[in-house]
């Protein structure tokens, strides 16, 4: 079943057609890749997906529902939480801050009991702290519930933006470059828990450079140049593809 339906998008900036009638379908419960070189049109392709931008034309439908015209906050209300290619943290608040404050925004309980400070209120905010901790354990920072994001380490970081945006508990979940700048014991962690989330049943499109962590992680990969599609399949389909040889991977080690 495909959760995802990109038709025909095109978005232009001014003069700049930055995206041109870009389509391809990602099926419920994987992982795709989306990859290019840089100014491919990659990260224009997520900011409309999650909201952040609308397109020029064409359309996106997430479970059957028209996603292309709503503002952020109403995709993510339907079950899309996403990351960036540049991380954005809270750095003077602690990790479990960071988390908690993806719950807060997208939880819809009501202000009264918390302004009265009735023991509602008291009894939901330890379980949100709880459930925020379990997160980051997850993502591999449950001992560091307590550090200040600005002390983290750059891969601490990485991995604490995933924390949050699964605080938003997405059914699609959007990887801008999850594992830039990462050693490879910290990327393998990183693939690891996008394995396990989509073992789930979570939806997962990543865009990514490294090509060892794309090829061996992604079922379908999407590549993009210029804007355009080049193609759309297996991994084994894209590393023999030409035109995408030409274009990105040249003529070298895909895995390297």
């Amino acid at each position: 079943m495909n959760d995802l339906r990109v038709n025909n998008l095109s978005r232009r900036f001014g003069g700049l057609q930055a995206l041109l009638e870009v389509s391809f379908e990602v099926t419920r419960g994987t992982v795709h890749g989306l990859i290019g070189p840089n100014g491919a049109g990659k990260t224009t392709l997520i900011n409309i997906l999650s909201g952040v931008l609308s397109p020029t034309s064409g359309e996106v439908f997430y479970r059957d529902q028209a996603l292309h015209r709503l503002p952020a906050h109403r995709v993510a209300a339907v079950g899309v939480a996403r990351t960036f290619q540049n991380i954005r943290l809270f750095p003077t608040m602690t990790c479990l801050e960071n988390v908690q404050a993806g719950h807060h925004l997208t939880a819809r309980r009501p202000l009264l009991p918390r302004l009265l400070r009735l023991p509602s209120a008291g009894r939901e905010d330890r379980q949100l702290a709880v459930h925020s901790g379990e997160i980051l354990a997850r993502v591999g920072l449950g001992g560091k519930a307590s550090h200040l994001a600005k002390n983290l380490s750059y891969g601490e970081r990485r991995r604490l933006e995933i924390a949050r945006a699964l605080s938003f508990s997405p059914s699609l979940l959007l990887l801008d470059e999850p594992v830039a700048g990462m050693r490879r014991a910290e990327a393998a962690e990183v693939a690891n828990l996008v394995r396990s989330l989509a073992g789930e049943g979570m939806t997962i499109l990543l865009i990514e450079h490294n090509m060892a962590f794309v090829m061996n992680l992604c079922s379908r990969i999407t590549v993009l140049n210029f804007g355009r599609v080049i193609t759309t399949g297996s991994p084994e389909e894209v590393r023999g593809h030409r035109e995408v040889i030409e274009a990105y991977l040249g003529s070298g080690d895909p895995h390297a």
